[in-house]
């Protein structure tokens, strides 16, 4: 179903026919899956008020009720050391979700991205049978957010065809990728993090002046530094970024985004006697009222661009040269910031591998800065991504189509 034919059944409540209580078993590895499956909780339960969550997730998970099974943190662990390391832990934790599901016999299995760990849940499920399960029927098995396998592990098409029932996009470029390219059919049910912006900036209306008052800034334009939320990610970019901005500091103040799981302590020794301020755990007030930001690459390159707010995107590599041998012969991607991935061009700069150097985010930022010649452009270039991305709910588009196939009933 394309994006399209979704518009005009925007939050429509639909009468389910239910003749017994849906049994909803959710599996996220990471903080941003925790809040997008807690947004897709909230609308499950609103399309279906009788519906039982278990889960594997996080803190916003468990506001929304239902059961948790074990906590994201104990499952994620990033790069290929830390994952070798692991691996017993990682295995426990796959064979006692394995467990649960058959125990607890849901009705639905929906993932969340987090694809090592998913595909093989997909799998899974994908292979149960009464006889070898005790279920009446399988799982089906839903895929919310799906897997990035177009920038690498494209072989991962042949898992998602076999184990995935049905798949759920938030990316518009997906459908193409999917659909054309490996004539898979997926939904694209918009973006929740274009969800999110909206919601903020609609539910927000904090002058300059009061966003100044309330963290006893100076009255000057700011520029944000968006370094990260991982510690390494932090370490890497923060310094440069410090240095490339140290000139700007008469006209501009320098305010840094702090991330929620990054303590105090760790931005210190980087901050030193900058004159920078920590602005913790407001990323989105802080992009309202920031002129321009060096945003390290992730969703945040997409939420800056929500805000209208002009951003280089820089992002230090170990061996840049061989980072860059990759991305021109190995990489499937041309880009790595979402803002250029959806457009499908470089809207902004990105400054990778050997590009980064403070030298030349010093040059990009002064081009996207009030009065700099890329400034007016990007800003064009943002609305059509908005456009792109278009004004629906992608949770309550996901949630209606899921509770669509559970039931099979059809408007």
């Amino acid at each position: 179903m394309k994006f399209g034919v979704l518009r005009s059944h925007r939050r429509t409540i639909i009468n389910l026919k239910i003749s017994k209580k849906m049994k909803y078993y959710l599996i996220v590895g990471e903080a941003s899956g925790d809040l997008h499956a807690s947004h897709l909780m909230q609308s499950l339960k609103t399309y279906d008020k009788a519906a039982e969550f278990r889960y594997f997730g996080g803190d916003l998970m468990t506001a929304e009720g239902g059961t948790r099974v074990k906590h994201f943190r104990e499952l994620a662990y990033m790069g290929f050391i830390p994952v070798l390391l692991h691996l017993p832990t990682i295995f426990r934790n796959m064979a006692m979700c394995k467990k649960d599901i058959l125990e607890w016999q849901p009705d639905v299995v929906i993932l969340v991205d987090y694809p090592g760990f998913n595909l093989d849940i997909a799998k899974f499920v994908h292979s149960l049978t009464p006889d070898n399960s005790g279920m009446a029927c399988r799982p089906q098995v839903f895929y919310y957010i799906s897997p990035k396998i177009w920038a690498w592990k494209e072989y991962r098409i042949k898992r998602i065809k076999r184990d995935v029932d049905q798949l759920y996009s938030i990316l518009p470029f997906e459908v193409p990728f999917y659909e054309q390219k490996h004539h898979y059919p997926i939904h694209y049910v918009g973006n929740p993090t274009a969800d999110e912006v909206r919601k903020f900036r609609t539910q927000h209306e904090e002058t300059f002046d009061g966003f100044c008052k309330r963290y006893s800034l100076q009255n000057k334009p700011i520029i944000a530094l968006l370094a990260g939320s991982r510690k390494q990610e932090i370490k890497d970019n923060l310094p440069a970024m410090i240095q490339a901005t140290a000139d700007l500091t008469a006209d501009y103040q320098l305010l840094l985004a702090g991330a929620p799981s990054i303590p105090h302590e760790y931005y210190r020794q980087f901050l030193d006697n900058a004159p920078i301020t920590l602005i913790d755990n407001d990323t989105y007030a802080l992009l309202s009222q920031a002129q321009a930001a060096l945003v390290t690459s992730g969703t945040a390159t997409l939420e800056t661009a929500l805000f209208g707010v002009p951003q280089v995107v820089c992002y230090e590599t170990p061996l840049p040269r061989l980072i860059r041998f990759a991305f021109n012969h190995i990489i499937k991607v041309k880009y790595i910031s979402l803002v250029n991935l959806i457009a499908d061009r470089e809207v902004v700069q990105e400054l990778l591998a050997d590009r980064f150097t403070v030298d030349n985010i010093r040059t990009e930022l002064r081009a996207i800065l009030p009065g700099g010649s890329k400034r007016a452009q990007m800003l064009a270039d943002y609305q059509h991504i908005t456009d792109m991305l278009g004004t629906e709910s992608a949770p309550d588009n996901a949630a209606r189509l899921m509770t669509e196939e559970l039931c099979k009933v059809k408007i």
